[in-house]
Formats: C-alpha cells, structure tokens, sequence
C-alpha cells in the first residue's frame, strides 16, 4: 500500500478458558511486516464484505469452526484503531472485535499465518503493530462485561457445572471467589441458569447438577470483582 490509499481490516480479540488460566489466540505472522512476530489474527475487508462479515470470516478460518455451526459463544466490535503511523505498510484502519469462545481444540493457521496457539493472556510478551493495546482493551472489555451481563456462559460448553461457571469468572479475572456466595447468587439470578437433569457422577460429595445457559442478559445486582 502506497501513496494515499487508505485500507479498513478487522483484529480479533479472541478469548477461552483452558485449564482455568484465560487464554488468547494469536498467530505467527508469515509475511512482512513483522515477519515471524506473534499477532492477533484478523485480515482486511474484502470488497464484498462488512465488517462482521471479515471478523466471522477470520474467527471460522483461524479457530477450524463451520461458520454454520453456533460455535461462537459471543461476538462484539471493540473499539477501532486509526493511528497514523500503526502500520508501516500504509494507512490503515483496524477495527477490533472481541469473541468469548468454550475451550476449543488447539487451533489451524489460517490465511497467511504459519502457526497458530493458545497463549495464557498473562504471558503474552510483545505482539506485531498495536495489538498488546488492542488486546488489553479487550480483556478489559472482557472482565467488565462479567459484572453485569450473563456472558461467563459463553465460555462454558453446552451444559457445565455451577463450578465450570465459577471458574470462568476465578480465569478472568484473576481471583478466587467463595463457592457457596457464587453458588447461591447464580442460582438465584433469574433466567442466568437453567437446571438439566442430569447429575454429573463419578466424584465425591454429592453429584454436582449440570446446567445450560438461560435467556437472560443481564445480572441484577451485578456481580462486582
């Protein structure tokens, strides 16, 4: 890119739980700049594309999911990134989006990435253009959307135990929670769970009961860090 001509591409933010640490998925770049570096997936919007489009697009070929299949637990744009000299190629703009995924298998490179791995958030080093920014604003994004929404099941699977869930919110946010306060405030949130039948057995105590996400969308009173 030379001269004037102005791009729009997409950066996904895109995060999971894995052995109770949060997770990111980045790529290794294979083409310059910042060949080699590690990065946020994304590409530029093609000529027939929306922004939504691009982001669903790149999140489908970098995670290995069917686009026809709900595999996304949830999608949302972030913010957008204009910053003149963000990209030594030439001026362009990069707007951000942020996915909250269940842990999914290790990943496939797509597009012109030559690797492809989850990385636990608290050890990603230095990453290509802005995206140590891009990505901290989306943890960020990340952890105040768990106060206040019901969006912690959109790392979980299916059905998942009330400790599945606790542990979603102990990974992304970095803390411990009391189990029985968590118990009793998820529970008792209108609409945030809804009971399954089946009891999960096998383990000590009594057998824990296996939840599926319910129509709620927002937590009432919040539930602080």
């Amino acid at each position: 890119m030379r001269g004037n001509l102005f791009a729009v591409a997409v950066n996904l933010v895109v995060l999971t739980v894995r052995r109770h640490r949060l997770h990111v998925l980045l790529i290794e770049r294979g083409e310059p700049p910042f060949l080699g570096s590690w990065a946020l997936p994304g590409g530029f919007v093609l000529p027939d594309e929306d922004l939504t489009d691009t982001a669903s697009r790149r999140l489908a070929e970098e995670t290995g999911a069917d686009t026809g299949e709900a595999v996304v637990g949830y999608l949302e744009q972030l913010a957008s990134y204009a910053a003149p000299d963000r990209d030594p190629r030439g001026r362009v703009l990069s707007v951000g989006y942020l996915a909250l995924l269940p842990d999914l298998p290790e990943p496939t490179p797509g597009g012109d990435a030559v690797a492809s791995a989850w990385h636990p958030v608290d050890e990603v080093g230095e990453l290509a253009f802005d995206h140590e920014r891009i990505l901290a604003e989306g943890v960020e994004r990340a952890r105040s959307k768990l106060e206040y929404t019901t969006l912690a099941a959109s790392f979980c699977p299916g059905e998942f135990t009330v400790t599945d869930l606790r542990r979603v919110y102990e990974a992304v946010w970095r803390t411990s929670l009391d189990p029985r306060n968590f118990q009793r405030k998820v529970t008792s949130t209108e609409g945030f769970l809804v009971p399954t039948s089946t009891l999960v057995t096998g383990g000590r105590g009594r057998p824990p009961r296996l939840f599926r996400r319910g129509p709620a969308t927002a937590l009432h009173p919040p539930m602080l860090r």
